[in-house]
C-alpha cells in the first residue's frame, strides 16, 4: 500500500498524541519508530519521508508540535543589561561538579544524538556526563573521552544503549576498544529480549552490512530495530537501574549544599 493511501489526518492526531505525552522535545526519526512500534506505519522509507511531509504541512498550518533540530541554532554573543544582570545569571548556573565524591565516574552513552535531549531532562541534575555516539565515533571524539577520563582519575563505567542490528551492537564495541579507558561497559537496550519483552517491530537487517553474518550466527536472524521505538518511561527506567547500581546518594547530596550555599555568596 502506498503511504498516500493511509488516512493521514487520523495518524497525524494519533502522532500528535505521541509527541504531547513527552515531556522534552521529539525528533521526526523517534517519532517515526514509535508509529512503527505502535502497528500505525510500516517501517519503509516512503512512510518515514511522507511522515515528513505530513508533518511539515501541519507544522506550517499550526496544527501540529515542532520538532527538536539538534543540528542548527542562532549563534550570538551572550550580553547582559547591567553588571548587576550578570550577577543573577552567573547565580543561576553556578554549579559544581556534582559527582565528586562519587567513586565511580559514570558516563551515559546513547548512539543517537537526538536521545540526548531525554537523557538531559531526566539525568542532568545528577552531573553525570552524556555522550551520544552517533555511529561510529570520530578518533578525535575518542581521543577527547578518553583524556576525559584519564584527567579525571576514577574508574569509569559506561552505561550505553543502541539499536538492535549488527553495527548498533558493533559500535559499541568498537568505542570502548578504542577508547580503552572503562573499567565497565554496560548495554542496557536494546536487546533481543528486550524485542519480545515490549512488543518491538522487528524488520529486517541490512545484508550488505559486513557484519550481518556475526549477527545472524549469533541471534538466528538479521534483524533490525530502532532504540527510538522503546517508550520514554521504559528507557528512562533501565538506565536509572543501571546508575543506582553505583550512584552514591550521600555524596551526591554533600556535593549539591555545597553548590548551593556557594551560589548563594554570588549574590549577596
Amino acid at each position: 500500500m502506498k503511504a498516500e493511501r493511509k488516512d493521514w489526518s487520523v495518524i497525524l492526531d494519533q502522532a500528535a498524541r505521541i509527541m504531547n505525552s513527552y515531556d522534552t522535545g521529539v525528533t521526526l526519526r523517534q517519532l517515526f519508530y514509535r508509529l512503527v512500534a505502535a502497528g500505525i506505519l510500516p517501517n519503509t522509507k516512503s512512510y518515514y519521508t511522507t511522515l515528513s511531509d505530513r508533518t511539515a504541512a501541519a507544522r506550517r498550518l499550526g496544527t501540529f508540535p515542532s520538532f527538536i533540530d539538534r543540528t542548527r541554532s542562532i549563534h550570538r554573543p551572550r550580553t547582559f543589561e547591567s553588571p548587576n544582570d550578570a550577577r543573577q545569571w552567573l547565580s543561576r548556573i553556578y554549579r559544581r561538579d556534582r559527582t565528586e565524591g562519587q567513586s565511580i565516574r559514570l558516563y551515559l552513552g546513547v548512539e543517537k544524538n537526538g536521545l540526548v535531549e531525554q537523557l538531559s531532562s531526566w539525568f542532568w541534575d545528577t552531573g553525570i556526563p552524556i555522550i551520544a555516539l552517533g555511529g561510529y565515533s570520530s578518533q578525535t571524539y575518542v581521543d577527547e573521552i578518553t583524556e576525559d577520563i584519564e584527567s579525571d582519575g576514577r574508574p569509569a563505567v559506561l552505561i550505553y544503549a543502541g539499536d538492535l542490528d549488527p553495527s548498533g551492537e558493533d559500535i559499541e564495541r568498537d568505542f570502548v576498544e578504542r577508547c580503552g579507558a572503562f573499567v565497565e561497559s554496560q548495554r542496557i537496550a536494546l536487546t533481543v529480549e528486550q524485542v519480545e519483552q515490549y512488543d518491538l517491530p522487528p524488520a529486517m537487517g541490512k545484508a550488505t552490512d559486513t557484519r550481518a553474518a556475526g549477527f545472524v550466527r549469533k541471534y538466528g536472524s538479521l534483524i533490525q530495530v530502532e532504540l527510538d521505538a522503546l517508550e520514554p518511561p521504559t528507557l528512562r527506567a533501565l538506565y536509572q537501574a543501571a546508575i543506582d547500581d553505583y550512584f552514591d546518594k550521600s555524596a551526591f547530596d554533600e556535593a549539591t549544599e555545597r553548590e548551593r550555599t556557594e551560589r548563594d555568596s554570588l549574590v549577596d
